[in-house]
């Protein structure tokens, strides 16, 4: 398997296909790269190459016991970048790899980056704090963490069966195969990993990250998203953001990515070449 080893030796599992402006994707919680099988496909036939990496404790990448928070994740995409020596990069993230996205541009720099997207996105910040009224509560949080410590099959299906793809809202539209995959891709990461990560996705602030950026980046979000609310994110995120363009969908999931592929994918693919 491609492999690189960060400076604190974490082997780090990545994917590299075609040839052309490279695409970078970094996936959500508790994933990996797997989760973005519809839009490489789509974009490696559409002549770009594609780069896609499990994030530390996800995947196919290292169960290690620490470095689970954005500075590492940040830093791990750069070594990703840099071993592959990737230029003029769109990077593409969803959820959590949207702050991920935001986080490594910001402390890493926008040399090698042309375009970032940002899909249903933690950014700016999740938890609600005085400065941030209206933030889902602590508690919320508390509870998933609570959940995956006490049974993380039971709960990590339950959450692809029900909010993250809106199933519970839409059951005729539910996919058993979709479930099992989300699962399937959880389950192969490390528990550690995933407790840790919710603190990660849920407490980093992300508002300073987001006004340093000055590349293009489209922020694609559904008013619908039962995972990271609309209003408190994707809205916020777009003003921050010195070039920023807020594009609202209605009806779709969290996991948008893979329900509605063929509509992200045409939209992405407008703001790649535009």
């Amino acid at each position: 398997m491609p492999t690189i080893t960060t400076k604190d030796g974490v082997e780090i599992f990545y994917k590299d296909w075609g040839k052309g402006q490279p695409i970078v994707f970094s996936h959500g919680w508790p994933l990996s790269s797997d989760d973005w099988d519809a839009q490489l496909m789509f974009f490696v036939t559409h002549g770009y190459r594609v780069v896609a990496h499990d994030r530390r404790g996800h995947g196919r990448s290292t169960q290690v016991s620490d470095g689970h928070d954005m500075d590492h994740y940040a830093d791990d995409l750069a070594a990703v970048v840099e071993h592959l020596d990737l230029k003029d990069c769109v990077h593409v993230g969803h959820s959590t790899g949207g702050g991920e996205v935001v986080h490594y541009l910001a402390r890493h720099g926008e040399g090698r980056a042309a375009k970032a997207a940002l899909l249903c996105a933690v950014p700016p910040l999740m938890v609600q704090t005085e400065a941030n009224p209206g933030g889902l509560p602590k508690a919320v949080f508390d509870d998933f963490q609570t959940q995956l410590a006490a049974s993380r099959s039971d709960f990590y299906r339950a959450v692809a069966a029900g909010p993250f793809y809106g199933f519970n809202k839409n059951p005729e539209k539910a996919s058993q195969a979709v479930v099992d995959n989300w699962w399937r891709q959880g389950m192969m990461g490390g528990a550690k990993a995933h407790y840790d990560g919710i603190v990660a996705f849920s407490q980093t602030d992300f508002t300073e990250d987001l006004k340093k950026i000055t590349v293009p980046v489209l922020v694609m979000h559904s008013e619908d998203d039962q995972i990271v609310p609309y209003a408190d994110s994707g809205p916020l995120s777009a003003k921050l953001l010195r070039n920023g363009t807020l594009k609202t969908y209605q009806g779709f999931p969290h996991g948008m990515p893979t329900t509605e592929a063929a509509t992200i994918n045409a939209d992405l693919l407008a703001f790649i070449q535009s």
